[in-house]
């Protein structure tokens, strides 16, 4: 249980600091489709009779997730009939169908789409997470660098638009660093897992504290408590790790919708 430890304690934190941007632009399910539009590019690696760990499955996941991350793109802000979260889920449930008409032709088809979903967290090896916490620092550098854009642009569209900044440029790259992120994540944690720990933790925080900066330090003690948590619980009983981390924030969430109502923020 020693890696998977580790992994769970170093590795969520950019992903819950990801997750208070796309909830503040109300864009929910965009970490769930773009994990899905991931997983989509895994499945074809492994239809070519690549490894999932191999590099080439890497490049595959991450080109799918780019192109995710142009159409989300060039969609927000478009005057339209139909709201951009209605064109994240078609992507969403469209990535989905075709990784399982992928995997059909698999003879481990069943076995790689269970693990697409759920993740092998328990088999995360010390290179993988080096490897992937390497990739983290360098994005959360570039985000420390243009903090003041990113935070506009998520936070304030409006002062940003009246600053003359180009939104669309600054939206191309948030999601394309966040396709790396969500890329790396899914080959170690799976779909559920990903939208777990950019979610849950950002919407807790919602409700029970209301500066940013706490904010961001009770999403990031709610992903340590969950994945703790979740591990032990998995250990304990002999249940799939992703899953049990995934019910337990889950758990934790009702414990702070609870805590607002009773005693408020």
């Amino acid at each position: 249980m020693k890696w998977p430890l580790v992994a769970c304690l170093i590795l969520p934190g950019l992903l819950v600091y990801l997750g208070l941007h796309i909830v503040r632009r109300g864009i929910i399910f965009v970490d769930l489709a773009l994990a899905q539009m991931a997983a989509l590019g895994t499945c074809v690696a492994v239809l070519m009779h690549y490894d999932a760990h191999d590099w080439q499955s890497y490049a595959l996941a991450a080109g799918f997730t780019f192109v995710g991350a142009v159409v989300f793109t060039y969609t927000r802000g478009v005057e339209q009939r139909v709201p951009q979260e209605a064109l994240i889920g078609i992507v969403y449930v469209v990535a989905a169908a075709a990784g399982i008409l992928l995997l059909s032709r698999s003879p481990e088809g069943n076995e790689e789409l269970r693990r697409t979903l759920i993740g092998d967290v328990l088999l995360v090896r010390w290179d993988e997470i080096m490897k992937t916490f390497g990739l983290y620092a360098v994005i959360g550098g570039v985000h420390a660098l243009f903090r003041r854009q990113f935070m506009t642009v998520s936070f304030e569209p409006d002062k940003a638009k009246a600053m003359g900044w180009s939104i669309r440029a600054w939206d191309f790259l948030f999601y394309v660093l966040f396709g790396f992120v969500v890329t790396s994540f899914v080959q170690i944690g799976g779909v559920l897992l990903v939208f777990s720990y950019l979610i849950i933790p950002a919407v807790c925080a919602s409700f029970v504290v209301e500066n940013l900066a706490q904010r961001l330090a009770f999403a990031w003690s709610i992903a340590t408590a969950g994945g703790l948590l979740g591990l032990f619980i998995a250990y304990k009983l002999d249940l799939p790790t992703g899953a049990a981390i995934v019910c337990t924030l889950g758990v934790l969430l009702v414990g702070c919708i609870i805590w607002r109502k009773l005693f408020g923020r």
